[in-house]
């Protein structure tokens, strides 16, 4: 192993109205293990920087590493892709690794693809893989990392296996150390929960729901569902409160109310709200079938005062095709409960599934205006590797590149084979620029349902009197003649001798 740092590498999310809001938590649990085990590690974090290539072209011309670790979502796959190029590029001896969501569900599928005797998408999209990259983790990263920057690694690393050692059980998920969070530049990244700066942070991972457009339903580490005991979700909680001051705490979490013991945790969150003499402002995700009243009033006392429901549709064909579970009186329901106990709800909505329709649309923005919520979204779905929109799709006809999708009942959902290393374009969008759409219906066309789409949520927000979120441009790095080192916004190091530390 290089006795040079370990380089990991966040891309950049053009497709985000504002990069620096959240920082990525997965790339830095796995430098927090390797700065555990003594491993010299640097962040290179490129969130929100427009000229990203001439970052990585700077760093690389500095030979500060050998061996390179990518995370990326699907979305930020085409960045991920010109990163690997460039840093081979300028130093050809480097060991470029890709891991997070993207490499994950494309493994997931291509799994499900041979099982089932075919070659398709997933084949394609792994191909890409394994022409940009060294080596391909796919799964969780914490301890398979180790065997990446190992002397002679697989091209494939599947941690995505309950089988496999290197998938997390709820004890090795407590023993990991907390995100590295002191390698990033966290005063560049800033949101607030009703008024008080907040950061985000993961209790739980996974979800065992069957929703059709969900990634990673074929992905045993986003299906199963693990979990940190509750005192070491305090003890984050108590830390990050001490380091940075903040109060105010994004739930990541796959979604709160699928763990049993969520009360018990509200009530230890409670506790240590107290015990600090602070007050704490909490926004997480809930289940709205699953949600009752002794849960909203938990959540309260523990300080949440915003939640996020994946509601989707307010139409029941829409909610039955989806495998939501959840009916739209479910969801009606839900809202009610979290008004009374003074929950603020965003409803998280989204457009062009199977059977979607000018009527089920309009069934969408009737409920919208009746529940009333406190913000909401409004988002074109794309089928991801590993959803079933995706992994149960055929060929519209043979050699074609467009797939339909077939519910139990019928409706259809056509899909144009979208080229994850060149394309962004299909993940949420700017409200001011327009989405774009990758899908159709036998009722809606892509043009209409992105026409529908911006009806929709342009005559909500006027009638609730809900404003649109601002966009914020990315920032361009500037270089400097004679620069040995990086601004810290971009780049932190583990190393004391870094020049950047």
């Amino acid at each position: 192993m290089s006795r040079q740092a370990v380089c990991i590498v966040i891309p950049p999310s053009p497709f985000l109205l504002d990069e620096r809001v959240f920082p990525f938590l997965g790339p830095l649990k796995v430098a927090a293990v390797l700065e555990e085990a003594n491993v010299p590690v640097e962040v290179l974090d490129l969130s929100g920087i427009k000229n990203y290539t001439d970052v990585v072209e700077d760093y690389a011309r500095q030979n500060r590493a050998t061996i390179f670790g990518l995370t990326a979502t699907t979305p930020q796959f085409p960045a991920a892709v010109k990163i690997a190029e460039t840093i081979l590029a300028h130093t050809p001896d480097s060991r470029v690794i890709i891991g997070g969501t993207h490499a994950t569900l494309v493994v997931a599928a291509l799994k499900k693809e041979r099982k089932q005797g075919r070659i398709g998408r997933a084949a394609r999209a792994y191909e890409q893989l394994d022409q940009n990259f060294d080596v391909i983790v796919a799964g969780d990263g914490e301890d398979a990392i180790f065997r990446a920057i190992g002397q002679y690694p697989p091209k494939l690393i599947d941690a995505d296996d309950r089988k496999s050692e290197l998938f997390l059980t709820n004890a090795r998920l407590d023993k990991t150390p907390f995100p590295a969070r002191h390698l990033i530049d966290m005063p560049s990244y800033h949101y607030t929960v009703d008024g008080a700066p907040a950061l985000s942070l993961i209790a739980q991972l996974g979800c065992p729901y069957k929703c059709g457009f969900c990634a990673g339903r074929a992905s045993p580490m986003l299906r199963n569902i693990r979990t940190r005991s509750d005192d070491n979700i305090v003890e984050e909680m108590k830390l990050l409160f001490r380091t940075y001051g903040n109060t105010g705490f994004m739930f990541y979490d796959d979604e709160l109310n699928v763990n049993p013991s969520m009360i018990e945790l509200m009530e230890k969150i409670a506790k240590a709200q107290r015990d600090l003499g602070t007050e704490w402002k909490l926004r997480g995700f809930v289940k709205s079938e699953r949600f009752n009243e002794a849960q909203a009033e938990a959540l309260y006392a523990a300080g949440f005062r915003q939640l996020l429901i994946g509601f989707e549709s307010g139409s029941p064909r829409i909610l039955e095709n989806i495998q939501k579970i959840a009916k739209q009186e479910d969801n009606t329901r839900c809202m009610d409960i979290s008004r009374k106990f003074g929950l603020k709800v965003k409803a998280l909505m989204s457009l062009g599934h199977p059977g979607e329709s000018p009527a089920t649309i309009d069934d969408t923005r009737r409920w919208l205006m009746d529940v009333k919520p406190f913000d909401f979204d409004a988002t074109v779905i794309t089928p991801y590797p590993g959803s079933p929109y995706y992994d149960d799709a055929l060929p519209v006809e043979e050699g074609s590149t467009s797939w339909v999708y077939t519910c139990k009942n019928g409706d259809r959902l056509y899909q144009q084979e979208v080229d994850y290393a060149l394309e962004a374009d299909y993940y949420k969008g700017d409200p001011n620029d327009g989405y774009v759409a990758h899908v159709w219906t036998d009722f809606v066309s892509p043009a209409e349902i992105v026409v529908r789409r911006n009806e929709l949520e342009a005559q909500v927000r006027k009638d609730l009197n809900i404003p649109f979120n601002p966009s914020k441009p990315a920032q361009l790095y500037e270089h400097s003649m004679g620069q040995s080192f990086l601004p810290q916004t971009i780049l932190k190091s583990s190393s004391p001798n870094s020049l950047s530390a």
